[in-house]
């Protein structure tokens, strides 16, 4: 029976890969490219909206280790990101174009996909799979919201502005990645003077009005920048714009803070401002951040921008599986589900997909343990949890190593990734 898979973002497009690769016919419907959500702009599939990083891909950082487990599965998401990698120290960073074209042209040449341009605004039945976003359509949301066994939540995101490479001025920016790693990134130091003289001005600055918006429903990870000022005038200085590990060239010191740009095409012309998500209005953007030293002349190419992001109250809704309780057959996927992060969105498509592809087929569903990344992720969305927040991948919310390792906390991490990769292999081979 065919499986409809309703969103071509990371995690359905992670999903529909899955289910055709193991044979499953698959419909996937997207509503792009006749319409847009505030924060879509290109017709591609697996769109990134925000950052184009996928962060570190190291094997001591618990989304390095999903990554790799997730390599081990055949991930299309990452088979995309490793051709379109771009430099960006010890992170995986790709070109939004050659990543999302990658995915585009796969799929759609996929003799086992059949591909609707279309908005969907009721619930499918099953054999299905949901992944329309934490930007899902308004009729969508409202087909959602309105199933009785379903509640959702709500939290904001943003994504950092972009300029162009050629309108920086290189004499005051110098190329270093942290603590010696390369030269992937560059940095525009600034004095003691003007980091106070920049938080002064984000704190007077006017931000554009946000439906509904409220500070305590922003995630962690995609804190404006104005808001983090807001928290104390060295909160900047030990987060986002930390100089520790970057010395200037010209001076050898770390300087008082330090404002780090990120590679954002293949061609080296686009670049932008790490952790600078923020909600200012576009003038102010240019006017304040024209502050940074470096930045006098920016030209932007995408200003930050901030949206609202739904996601469900999961826990006794979903197994894990990402299946629903009460409707087998029914997947859901992505950062609906209450995972953060590109990585995170694709593994849960990654898990749906597989069980509704081995579920079609009549054989057993996996178990991906919590002693994987993979399976700690799908755990964390469906255990009880009366504090429900989207969550990324961490080691914290793995199973921890048994024993005391010598080494300290990395060599303890290395050994609950081994023991993650060889488990992962071991149900990869199960299926075959």
């Amino acid at each position: 029976m065919t499986v409809t898979v309703i969103g071509a973002g990371l995690a359905g497009c992670e999903a529909a890969w899955q289910l055709a690769r193991r044979g499953v016919p698959v419909r996937l419907i997207e509503q792009k490219p006749l319409a847009f959500s505030p924060a879509h702009h290109s017709p591609l599939f697996a769109e990134l909206v925000c950052s184009n990083s996928l962060r570190s891909d190291r094997l001591q950082n618990a989304v390095g280790l999903l990554k790799e487990e997730m390599r081990l599965m055949d991930s299309l998401i990452l088979k995309a990101a490793d051709q379109a990698r771009v430099p960006a120290g010890g992170a995986l960073a790709v070109d939004r174009e050659t990543f999302s074209g990658f995915i585009t042209d796969t799929l759609k040449q996929h003799p086992l996909v059949a591909f609707e341009a279309r908005e969907v605004t009721e619930i499918p039945e099953p054999p299905a799979i949901i992944a329309t976003g934490p930007l899902t359509s308004d009729g969508m949301a409202k087909a959602i919201a309105g199933m009785p066994e379903v509640s959702t939540l709500n939290f904001y995101d943003a994504a950092a502005p972009i300029v162009t490479k050629e309108s920086l001025n290189m004499e005051k920016v110098y190329r270093a990645s942290r603590y010696g790693r390369g030269d992937d990134y560059l940095n525009c130091p600034l004095t003691r003077d003007e980091y106070d003289a920049f938080v002064q001005a984000l704190l007077a600055a006017e931000t554009a009005p946000v439906h509904g918006f409220e500070e305590s429903k922003v995630f962690e990870g995609c804190m404006p920048v104005e808001s983090m000022a807001r928290r104390g005038n060295m909160v900047l200085a030990f987060g986002p714009l930390k100089p520790v590990g970057l010395p200037d060239p010209r001076t050898g010191r770390d300087p008082y803070a330090v404002v780090q740009l990120r590679q954002d095409d293949a061609a080296g012309t686009l670049y932008n401002l790490v952790g600078f998500q923020t909600r200012l209005k576009f003038p102010e953007q240019k006017r304040v951040f024209g502050m940074i030293p470096g930045l006098e002349h920016a030209e932007f190419a995408r200003y930050g921008v901030m949206h609202r992001n739904t996601f469900l109250d999961s826990p006794g809704l979903l197994d894990p599986h990402y299946q629903m309780i009460a409707r087998p057959g029914l997947f859901f996927a992505g950062q609906m589900t209450g995972v953060e992060g590109y990585v995170e969105s694709a593994a849960s498509g990654l898990v749906a997909g597989v069980c509704a592809a081995l579920r079609e087929t009549g054989k057993p569903l996996p178990d991906f343990p919590r002693t994987t990344a993979i399976g700690a992720l799908a755990h964390y969305v469906a255990a009880e949890n009366r504090a429900f927040q989207p969550m990324n991948v961490t080691f914290g919310i793995m199973e921890g190593w048994p024993e005391k390792v010598r080494g300290g906390k990395q060599a303890r991490y290395e050994k609950i990734a081994n023991r993650a990769l060889e488990t992962v292999k071991a149900i990869r081979a199960s299926m075959l």
